[in-house]
């Protein structure tokens, strides 16, 4: 009986619910005895030069080894790592002579103990001149305030036609536009941001909380400027990434700069407080959506103008409208399409990925536009969208911009969808409670999507060894950080060996062991990593049965693979056979290979949301979850289950709850999480997924990714539910995040309005 497609318990479990995980906090790693800790001087308004920075009063506290600036490191601002963006956008790790958020790092306080250095961190005196402050990404892109005065532009990145098609619409009966805002939301992992580094035989050894320890290693040897063999670095657990802890931050690289300076171990844990305002934040998206076509649903024309909010400094988050470019036509047949974006700097937190990165955006943009659309006709929102969508496909389907889908059948997608979740009789009860004029009303959301996954790096490796104690180990370039790839890559291995897999171990995120690996992010893991793994352990097998070949003295072509007793044996003759373990006492039984996919992979489905609205008070409540995600081949249904449950939670809250804040000055009000509130166990149904498989020819697995499926699926349905509980009373629109006071006032203005 196979393995695969099985719900396997995973084997990460018992260590983290008994002698519980080590994250980099929790390191005890004797090459860190002594180690220094330290506490970051971070700017307290949002645009400001520098003056002058005074650290005698911080020295002289307790414990205070060291205060260090970028002078006293060396540090010189340098240009964005993407070639594509403006490069005389210039920063340093810690800044030189502007601050351009609050958060922006300006030094760093050395210390004994971790305790002694906020203390002391609050005695550097920073002399500033205020600057004004850029919050709004429409006054950012006017250039009116420059953060980088020698750039002499806002815009980091931009794509698109240089003007837009005045003819685009030419022909429609109904067009319907609306600015539609993407907010800017905080990742807020359980663990936040770590590091730790000291000095062995000349090298810089590391430890750093990241979701790819060779992307990370790259980072920090660009920042300070030394070679590749002169750095090591180490992933351990990691509490929860989302996008925001691929490679590294500036800051981590801060901590390996502070350790080469004083040649001694340096360890920085982040409080909740500093990874709300210093972390990377995701989405900060503002669209305007325009959409024309026939009375009869037919969609002729699609515009998308995305304007990103980089925030101060310019990361990954200036880069994502490119995928949120690709991925704009979505799973619709537009006869034409148009997609024009620009990335601006703001005196904000940088923005980088999150759950989803520039794909969650495309969808949510295209769903909210087609509601808006429906509306505008009188017509069923599901009927619109089965009326736009592109016929089933299993070879690959380029669209206007450029993407190649690999199969898709998204009409089944849809059908499902509504047939779960019983949509005729949810429209009946919706009426019923309108009738009656009830208080509490029900809404009901859709979204039909496809988004890309494992787009880059196309490749992966894996190292496979079979030893002659009859374990075997996997070596990965992919980096888990509550995936389950433990379990996943040992039922790959344990499927095509037979050996158990409690003998399995699977090992990733050291330099020095896996110089080469993609990390994960991008839902490019199974797709990539584990069919990398497949790939070994199947080379492996076969350089086990020609060993076998010539020890058992026969043709090769009749050794067959006996997962029984973990070996192979001469087929019809059982007896005649030899075990992995006793080839790998004779001669090291190891393969290592690269698999390289043919091209990302396209997941698709549809989601059902059903939200009960109080028009007293605007409280919106999810009631029901109904969700499609076809991601070909599931490996592990337990598995797949949990990433499309964490992703609908995030997806959800982000709809209801979840923003990240500023007031007119660029002060953060959402540093706690008292400020920033997020979904609980208690604020959500059980969600109702709904099987489909539609495998991709691009791996052996079938697999396509499905780790970020929940938020972009489950956002613009929510998003549409809240706004269609409510649009018989006149409201058209609501921007996210719908909280009861927004909702409350959309009533009160369609009231006043009518």
């Amino acid at each position: 009986m196979s393995i695969m497609g099985t719900r396997v318990v995973r084997v990460e479990d018992p260590r983290l619910l008994t002698t519980g995980a080590v994250y980099t906090e929790d390191l005890r790693d004797p090459r860190l005895t002594g180690a220094l800790h330290l506490t970051f001087v971070r700017a307290p308004m949002a645009h400001a030069r520098i003056l002058s920075i005074q650290t005698a009063d911080a020295l002289a506290f307790p414990g205070v080894v060291a205060v260090l600036t970028a002078a006293d490191l060396g540090m010189e601002p340098m240009p964005p790592a993407m070639p594509m963006f403006t490069q005389t956008m210039t920063t340093s790790l810690l800044a030189t002579d502007t601050v351009r958020f609050v958060g922006d790092a300006v030094a760093v306080v050395v210390t004994e103990t971790a305790y002694q250095g906020q203390d002391a961190a609050d005695h550097v005196h920073v002399e500033y001149d205020h600057l004004p402050a850029l919050i709004d990404l429409r006054e950012a892109a006017s250039d009116a305030v420059l953060l980088y005065p020698q750039a002499g532009t806002n815009t980091v990145f931009a794509m698109g036609p240089a003007e837009l098609d005045p003819e685009l619409f030419a022909g429609c009966e109904v067009v319907v536009t609306q600015e539609i805002v993407n907010q800017r939301v905080a990742a807020a992992p359980l663990e936040g941001r770590a590091a730790a580094a000291t000095i062995e035989d000349g090298r810089l050894i590391m430890w750093v909380s990241t979701q790819a320890a060779q992307d990370a290693k790259g980072a920090i040897c660009r920042w300070l400027g030394i070679e590749p063999e002169t750095l090591r670095v180490i992933t351990p657990d990691v509490g929860g990434g989302f996008g925001a802890k691929i490679g590294a931050d500036p800051d981590h690289a801060v901590v390996g700069a502070v350790a080469r300076h004083l040649g001694r171990p340096v360890r920085w844990t982040e409080t909740r407080s500093e990874n709300m305002v210093a972390m990377t934040h995701g989405r900060g998206q503002l669209n305007t959506v325009t959409i024309g076509g026939k009375r009869d649903g037919t969609v002729l024309a699609y515009r998308l103008e995305i304007l990103q909010d980089a925030g101060a400094q310019p990361r990954i988050g200036a880069v994502l409208p490119a995928l949120t470019t690709l991925m704009a036509p979505a799973v619709y047949a537009f006869p034409k399409v148009e997609v024009k974006a620009r990335s601006v700097v703001t005196t904000t937190t940088p923005t980088a990925a999150y759950r989803g990165a520039g794909r969650p955006e495309a969808t949510h943009a295209i769903e909210r536009g087609l509601d808006l659309f429906a509306a505008e006709i009188g017509m069923d929102p599901g009927e619109v969208r089965r009326t736009n969508l592109l016929p089933a496909f299993t070879e690959p389907h380029t669209t206007a911009t450029g993407a190649v889908y690999d199969t898709g059948d998204y009409a089944v997608a849809l059908d499902k969808a509504l047939a779960a979740s019983d949509y005729p009789a949810l429209r009946a009860e919706q009426e019923r409670r309108r009738a009656a004029g009830e208080e509490k009303l029900l809404g009901i959301g859709l979204s039909v999507y496809v988004e890309i996954t494992g787009q880059a790096p196309a490749s992966e490796i894996a190292d496979v060894e079979l030893r002659p104690d009859g374990s075997a180990r996997v070596l990965t370039g992919t980096s888990p950080h509550g995936q389950g790839h433990a379990t996943a890559w040992a039922m790959l291995v344990s499927e095509e060996t037979g050996v158990p897999m409690d003998r399995i171990t699977v090992e990733h995120g050291d330099t020095d062991l896996i110089p080469v690996g993609g990390g994960t992010f991008g839902s490019r893991s199974l797709q990539q990593g584990g069919a990398a793994v497949r790939q070994a352990t199947r080379e492996l097998v076969e350089l086990a049965r020609q060993r076998a070949a010539d020890l058992l003295e026969a043709n090769p072509d009749d050794i067959v693979v006996d997962t029984a007793r973990a070996g192979v044996h001469v087929a019809g003759s059982p007896d005649a056979g030899v075990s992995f373990a006793e080839l790998a006492a004779k001669e090291p039984l190891q393969v290592h290979t690269t698999f390289t996919s043919p091209g990302p992979t396209f997941p698709f489905g549809a989601h059902v949301a059903v939200v009960e609205v109080d028009v007293r008070t605007g409280k919106a409540r999810l009631e029901r979850l109904i969700a499609v995600d076809d991601a070909g081949t599931i490996l592990n249904p337990l598995l797949a289950e949990g990433q499309r449950h964490g992703g609908y939670a995030q997806g959800v809250a982000q709809a209801l709850i979840e923003e990240v804040r500023y007031d007119p000055e660029g002060n953060p009000e959402t540093s706690t999480l008292a400020t920033y509130p997020f979904l609980g166990i208690t604020d959500v149904p059980s969600f109702e997924p709904v099987d489909m498989a539609t495998p991709t020819p691009y791996n052996t697995l079938g697999a396509k990714g499905v780790g970020e499926a929940g938020t972009i699926g489950a956002t613009p349905a929510v998003h549409n539910a809240v706004i269609d509980a409510v649009a018989h009373l006149g409201v058209r629109h609501i921007d996210m995040p719908t909280t009861p006071m927004r909702v409350w006032s959309a009533l009160r203005a369609a009231e006043a309005a009518s």
